[in-house]
């Protein structure tokens, strides 16, 4: 059975069939959930501690990061309009 792998860089769950492999010459092997996550680590040489929509910088500066669902519904009020 294949099994789900995590993004080497924003350390996101990669579901089986998605995602991209980078392999360097020493051999090592990192696993991308998108080509964002790439260029950023391989291209730009950004570390994944200091991005700021990384998981992994969210576990570190203790920071929750929610999804844009859930923090839409957490500040909506419901208005009631009067008909004139």
């Amino acid at each position: 059975m294949v099994e789900a792998r995590q993004c080497s860089f924003c350390g996101t769950k990669i579901e089986p069939g998605t995602g991209k492999i980078y392999v360097k010459k020493e051999g090592n092997v990192f696993h991308f959930c998108t080509g964002k996550c790439k260029k950023n680590m391989i291209d730009l040489k950004r570390k994944d501690r200091e991005t700021r929509w990384t998981r992994k910088y969210a576990q570190e500066k203790a920071v929750k990061v929610y999804p844009k669902k859930d923090a839409k519904k957490a500040g909506k009020k419901k208005i009631i309009r009067k008909k004139q």
